[in-house]
Protein backbone atom coordinates (compact mmCIF):
# COMPACT_ATOMS: atom_id res chain seq x y z
CA UNK A 1 0.00 0.00 0.00
CA UNK A 2 3.20 2.59 0.94
CA UNK A 3 4.39 1.86 -2.44
CA UNK A 4 1.56 3.33 -4.87
CA UNK A 5 0.78 5.94 -2.17
CA UNK A 6 4.12 7.23 -2.55
CA UNK A 7 4.06 6.74 -6.09
CA UNK A 8 0.39 9.39 -6.15
CA UNK A 9 2.61 11.69 -4.51
CA UNK A 10 5.02 11.96 -6.82
CA UNK A 11 2.43 11.51 -9.47
CA UNK A 12 1.43 15.61 -8.16
CA UNK A 13 4.33 16.33 -10.30
CA UNK A 14 4.64 13.44 -11.68
CA UNK A 15 3.54 11.50 -9.08
CA UNK A 16 6.75 9.45 -7.91
CA UNK A 17 5.42 7.51 -10.09
CA UNK A 18 2.16 6.97 -9.30
CA UNK A 19 3.72 6.11 -10.19
CA UNK A 20 5.34 2.70 -9.71
CA UNK A 21 4.22 0.31 -12.68
CA UNK A 22 6.34 1.00 -15.80
CA UNK A 23 8.00 -0.99 -17.44
CA UNK A 24 10.31 -2.19 -20.22
CA UNK A 25 7.05 -3.18 -22.33
CA UNK A 26 5.62 0.22 -22.25
CA UNK A 27 4.07 1.39 -25.24
CA UNK A 28 3.88 5.35 -25.95
CA UNK A 29 0.61 6.79 -25.37
CA UNK A 30 -0.99 8.73 -28.55
CA UNK A 31 -0.69 11.77 -28.58
CA UNK A 32 -3.89 13.46 -28.29
CA UNK A 33 -2.71 16.66 -26.09
CA UNK A 34 -3.36 15.67 -22.85
CA UNK A 35 0.30 13.89 -22.39
CA UNK A 36 2.22 15.46 -19.37
CA UNK A 37 5.23 17.21 -20.61
CA UNK A 38 8.54 15.51 -20.61
CA UNK A 39 10.09 11.78 -20.88
CA UNK A 40 7.29 10.18 -19.15
CA UNK A 41 4.14 7.94 -19.68
CA UNK A 42 1.31 10.44 -17.68
CA UNK A 43 -1.09 11.79 -19.49
CA UNK A 44 -3.81 14.62 -17.80
CA UNK A 45 -7.16 12.76 -16.63
CA UNK A 46 -8.72 15.93 -18.81
CA UNK A 47 -7.95 19.19 -19.98
CA UNK A 48 -5.65 20.45 -17.07
CA UNK A 49 -6.03 24.69 -18.56
CA UNK A 50 -8.08 25.14 -14.93
CA UNK A 51 -6.49 22.92 -12.58
CA UNK A 52 -4.26 24.41 -9.76
CA UNK A 53 -1.17 22.52 -10.17
CA UNK A 54 0.49 23.41 -13.97
CA UNK A 55 3.09 21.10 -14.61
CA UNK A 56 5.92 22.54 -16.39
CA UNK A 57 8.05 18.89 -17.00
CA UNK A 58 8.21 15.53 -15.69
CA UNK A 59 11.16 12.98 -16.54
CA UNK A 60 11.46 9.96 -15.89
CA UNK A 61 15.06 7.89 -15.86
CA UNK A 62 14.88 5.41 -17.58
CA UNK A 63 12.07 5.61 -19.75
CA UNK A 64 10.37 3.28 -19.75
CA UNK A 65 11.11 2.39 -16.06
CA UNK A 66 12.29 -0.73 -15.25
CA UNK A 67 11.22 -3.58 -12.66
CA UNK A 68 14.01 -4.13 -10.13
CA UNK A 69 16.13 -0.76 -10.85
CA UNK A 70 16.33 2.92 -9.80
CA UNK A 71 14.04 5.05 -11.42
CA UNK A 72 14.91 8.73 -11.08
CA UNK A 73 12.32 11.42 -10.99
CA UNK A 74 12.81 14.84 -11.86
CA UNK A 75 9.62 16.96 -12.10
CA UNK A 76 8.76 20.64 -12.12
CA UNK A 77 5.28 22.74 -11.80
CA UNK A 78 3.21 25.71 -10.60
CA UNK A 79 0.73 26.05 -7.82
CA UNK A 80 -1.26 28.94 -9.24
CA UNK A 81 -3.41 28.67 -5.95
CA UNK A 82 -2.19 27.82 -2.06
CA UNK A 83 -3.15 24.05 -1.18
CA UNK A 84 -3.62 23.29 2.55
CA UNK A 85 -4.00 20.94 4.72
CA UNK A 86 -6.78 18.55 4.14
CA UNK A 87 -5.96 17.83 0.42
CA UNK A 88 -6.17 14.64 -0.83
CA UNK A 89 -5.98 11.89 -3.66
CA UNK A 90 -8.04 8.93 -5.25
CA UNK A 91 -5.57 7.06 -5.98
CA UNK A 92 -6.64 3.82 -7.91
CA UNK A 93 -4.42 1.23 -9.26
CA UNK A 94 -5.74 -1.48 -11.56
CA UNK A 95 -4.14 -4.64 -12.66
CA UNK A 96 -5.95 -5.77 -15.67
CA UNK A 97 -9.29 -5.72 -15.07
CA UNK A 98 -8.82 -6.00 -10.99
CA UNK A 99 -8.71 -3.60 -8.59
CA UNK A 100 -5.36 -3.60 -6.72
CA UNK A 101 -5.35 -0.32 -5.07
CA UNK A 102 -8.56 1.84 -4.04
CA UNK A 103 -7.99 4.46 -1.86
CA UNK A 104 -8.18 7.85 -0.31
CA UNK A 105 -5.05 9.53 0.96
CA UNK A 106 -4.46 12.95 3.00
CA UNK A 107 -2.06 14.75 0.15
CA UNK A 108 0.29 16.35 2.53
CA UNK A 109 1.19 13.05 4.35
CA UNK A 110 2.23 11.91 0.62
CA UNK A 111 4.48 15.37 -0.30
CA UNK A 112 6.81 14.35 2.33
CA UNK A 113 7.94 11.47 0.35
CA UNK A 114 9.26 14.71 -1.74
CA UNK A 115 10.24 16.43 1.00
CA UNK A 116 7.70 18.93 0.62
CA UNK A 117 5.21 20.08 3.23
CA UNK A 118 1.75 21.94 3.12
CA UNK A 119 0.66 24.21 2.11
CA UNK A 120 2.01 24.44 -0.96
CA UNK A 121 2.62 27.31 -3.34
CA UNK A 122 4.30 28.73 -6.31
CA UNK A 123 6.70 26.97 -8.09
CA UNK A 124 8.11 23.38 -6.82
CA UNK A 125 10.82 21.31 -8.27
CA UNK A 126 11.70 17.81 -7.39
CA UNK A 127 14.03 15.09 -7.86
CA UNK A 128 13.10 11.73 -6.85
CA UNK A 129 14.86 8.51 -6.75
CA UNK A 130 12.91 5.29 -6.29
CA UNK A 131 13.62 1.31 -7.04
CA UNK A 132 10.38 -0.43 -8.63
CA UNK A 133 10.65 -3.98 -7.49
CA UNK A 134 11.98 -7.05 -9.46
CA UNK A 135 8.71 -8.55 -8.12
CA UNK A 136 5.98 -6.70 -10.15
CA UNK A 137 3.76 -9.68 -12.45
CA UNK A 138 3.55 -9.18 -16.29
CA UNK A 139 0.25 -7.62 -17.30
CA UNK A 140 -1.24 -4.13 -17.64
CA UNK A 141 -1.63 -2.15 -15.12
CA UNK A 142 -3.67 1.55 -14.76
CA UNK A 143 -3.00 4.24 -12.65
CA UNK A 144 -5.30 7.08 -11.82
CA UNK A 145 -4.51 10.12 -9.24
CA UNK A 146 -7.41 12.68 -8.71
CA UNK A 147 -6.14 15.70 -6.35
CA UNK A 148 -8.50 17.55 -4.74
CA UNK A 149 -8.19 21.00 -2.53
CA UNK A 150 -9.86 20.09 1.04
CA UNK A 151 -13.29 22.02 -0.41
CA UNK A 152 -13.01 19.82 -3.41
CA UNK A 153 -11.59 22.10 -5.92
CA UNK A 154 -9.00 20.07 -8.74
CA UNK A 155 -5.66 20.34 -7.72
CA UNK A 156 -4.70 17.99 -11.24
CA UNK A 157 -5.35 14.52 -11.95
CA UNK A 158 -3.15 11.95 -14.05
CA UNK A 159 -3.07 8.43 -15.26
CA UNK A 160 -1.32 6.24 -16.66
CA UNK A 161 -1.45 3.13 -18.22
CA UNK A 162 1.77 0.44 -18.21
CA UNK A 163 2.62 -2.90 -19.17
CA UNK A 164 4.89 -5.53 -17.87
Amino acid sequence: MKLPLTLASLALFTLVSSSSFFSSGQQPLVDDGLSVPGDNPLEFCSDPTNFILTIDNVDLDPNPPEKGKPLHIKAEGNFTETVENDAYINLSVKYGLITLVNTKADLCEQMKEVDETCPLEGPKAFVKEVTLPKEIPPGTYTVLADVYTRDDRKVTCLKAMVHF
